[in-house]
């Protein structure tokens, strides 16, 4: 008898062509669109200061300047860090800023009716802020995931209906409160505490998402929610759980928003959408889903924000920031586009490692055991 032919898969050796497959499956080539787009954006993030840097180093590159762009993007910050979570599983929230005026707008109202000073009342207004905002968010997941409607038009009518609450609430008057001033513009070793609250936020959301089974699952899902589903993810209660996170962060960055200027803005924000979700797509954030890094959101919130110092800075218009943030941003996406056709492309074009170590091993049988067996032939009638 002849021993059984070992056919080398290539299991044994350290997972080299398992890593290699991953790399030529679909999340590998995520993966490296990611890397890919982020490094685009820290390009464009680099251009932009080392523009500035030459052109006013002087008023530029000072440390006031630094951070008082970093205490201007802090609110930003917080609601884009949200908005990301939200476009990773492929969806969208227009209605982060109406829910950051709805939330600065209720902040507001509870420090005043609780009786307007002290520690107690400060943070009974921020809990209630951000609960709101958190609450908008459990009915934007709920419309999204439960009743089936497209995230543009359930996000739509809360952004709508955000502001509308606000308005009643205040009967379209700004309420001007300074309990919160402290947190907004009081300062510990140079750094407004704003600015650490934002990085503090910036952190926490980082984990979550890159370190936690709740970040994986939001890849997951953005990524192939039928897939995710398959594998036991409860897919439905998580985009609830995602649409309240970034409504409680646009709920705080209301908060932030009451305690940086010391009164309510129900005309301001209008802009927060459109520029959270840039800054989440010049991050390296996927629209298609899938895709997306607190770090990149960071860096893409950075990029207007230091635009718009280093316009004020020059002299310059600052009409000319929608111009070139809107080319920026079509730029970008149209790369992450054009990145991700190639790399499917390719991928489909060439096997991986594994397949072809696969088909190698096989060939290699055959020939072994064609050796160890050759062809016998038959006697024809006849012959001796």
């Amino acid at each position: 008898m002849t021993a059984p032919t070992q056919l080398d898969t290539g299991a044994g050796d350290g997972g080299r062509h398992q890593d290699a497959d991953e790399t030529a499956s679909p999340r590998g080539i995520l993966h490296r669109l990611g890397s890919i787009t982020a490094l685009y954006t820290v390009a464009v993030f680099a251009a932009e200061v080392l523009f500035f840097s030459l052109r006013a180093s002087d008023r530029f590159l000072t440390t006031n300047n630094l951070i008082l762009t970093a205490q201007n993007v802090a609110v930003l910050t917080v609601v884009a860090c949200g908005a990301t979570f939200v476009l990773i599983t492929a969806g969208v929230d227009l209605s982060v800023g109406s829910v950051a005026i709805l939330g600065e707008v209720v902040a507001a109202k509870t420090i005043i009716n609780a009786g307007g000073d002290g520690l107690f009342d400060a943070c009974l207004g921020i809990a209630a802020g951000v609960a709101v905002g958190w609450f908008v968010g459990i009915i934007n997941g709920v419309g999204v995931a439960y009743l089936k409607v497209p995230p543009l038009i359930v996000t739509l009518g809360t952004m709508l209906a955000g502001v509308s609450a606000a308005q009643i609430i205040t009967d379209g008057v700004n309420v001007p409160n300074r309990t919160l001033g402290g947190l907004g513009n009081d300062r510990i070793g140079g750094v407004p505490y704003i600015v650490l609250v934002g990085l503090g936020v910036v952190i926490v959301t980082g984990v979550l998402l890159h370190f936690t089974v709740f970040g994986r699952h939001t890849y997951a899902v953005g990524s192939n929610a039928e897939a995710a589903r398959r594998v036991g993810i409860n897919v439905p209660g998580h985009l609830v759980k995602v649409y309240a996170l970034a409504g409680a962060l646009s709920g705080f960055g209301g908060v932030l928003s009451l305690a940086r200027f010391n009164t309510t803005s129900i005309g301001g924000h209008q802009s927060d959408p459109l520029e959270a979700i840039a800054a989440s797509a010049l991050g390296g954030t996927s629209v298609f889903g899938g895709i997306g890094t607190i770090a990149g959101t960071v860096v893409g919130v950075w990029i207007p924000g230091v635009l718009r110092n280093g316009i004020i800075i020059l002299g310059v218009q600052p009409y000319w920031q929608g111009i070139i943030i809107g080319l920026v941003l079509v730029g970008t996406v149209w790369f992450d586009q054009y990145r991700r056709r190639a790399a499917v492309g390719a991928a489909g074009q060439r096997p991986g490692r594994k397949r072809i170590a696969a088909m190698r091993a096989s060939r290699l049988a055959t020939r072994r055991s064609q050796s160890t067996h050759p062809p016998t032939t038959t006697k024809q009638e006849g012959e001796p």
